[in-house]
């Protein structure tokens, strides 16, 4: 199932500005930290000593330019959350995805290599593995979509046949050619499934509830009234003969003052 979003209910699930989630996510490890230090500090003497040529009538524009980018250990994570924001806000149409767990499992990739000398003195290659989830998930027009993140404890729970929801871009307004894929929403287990975690989850999880709730207010105004069997006990005669309806066939006594108005 796929149902359009209009442009502002999209730019609401996808904000412009980071959010407090891909701010962790972009901040990273130890050594990212490290590297946005490195930079600070080599933007830092870039400014003053470039700055500085030009004589002491750009103090004070250095001394701004200084603090900024001496800074930029503490803010380079929002700036590289926005610009990934901006790479999928600028697909044109957007729709609501539904569909189920295709296929779900396990596998070891490669994250990187390591050179070390082992105690003889030898070069030792060193491989550094990561146990990763690979979620897939489908719909009735076969279409699938393929998720590789990092494993984590809560994915056990999700298993084949488990609904799925996401958000699917595209550069088409009839959405006949998906183009980007969010995170994705397990509701059965309230599991989300991310690398980068794209999506404002509650406000997508409330955007989930409404459109459930409008197909299933339309689901109860075009299916047809549930036979009552209850109403078979006003005509206890009838059991096995069909109800009502066979009431009707039944041979009528003749009176000659009334003309029946059907001969059966």
């Amino acid at each position: 199932m796929l149902i359009p979003l209009t442009r502002k209910t999209f730019e609401n699930l996808v904000p412009t500005i980071a959010t407090g989630p891909q701010y962790v996510y972009y901040w990273g490890k130890f050594p990212d930290l490290l590297l946005r230090l490195l930079v600070s500090v080599v933007g830092v003497t870039v400014v003053i000593l470039g700055l500085g040529i030009l004589g002491d009538s750009f103090g004070f524009i250095r001394f701004l330019l200084g603090i900024v980018v001496g800074l930029y250990w503490l803010w380079g994570p929002i700036l590289w959350a926005s610009l990934k924001n901006v790479e999928y806000r600028k697909y044109a149409y957007s729709g609501f995805w539904q569909g189920e767990v295709v296929d779900v499992y396990v596998t070891e990739e490669l994250i990187g290599k390591e050179e070390t000398v082992n105690e003889r003195g030898e070069l030792v290659i060193v491989e550094n593995r990561e146990r990763c989830l690979n979620l897939i998930v489908g719909d009735e027009t076969g279409f699938t979509s393929r998720l590789q993140v990092p494993l984590k404890r809560n994915h056990q729970a999700i298993a084949v046949g488990d609904r799925a929801e996401m958000v699917a871009m595209s550069n088409r307004g009839d959405l006949g050619r998906i183009n980007k894929t969010s995170d994705i929403y397990i509701p059965t287990h309230n599991i989300w499934v991310s690398d980068y975690p794209l999506l404002q989850r509650e406000s997508f999880i409330e955007v989930s509830r409404r459109l459930h709730a409008r197909d299933r207010r339309r689901e109860e105004r075009f299916d047809p009234p549930e036979y009552d069997q209850s109403q078979r006990d006003r005509y206890p005669e009838d059991d096995g003969r069909g109800g009502a309806i066979e009431l009707s066939r039944r041979p009528r006594r003749h009176n000659p003052r009334t003309r029946p108005s059907v001969d059966w």
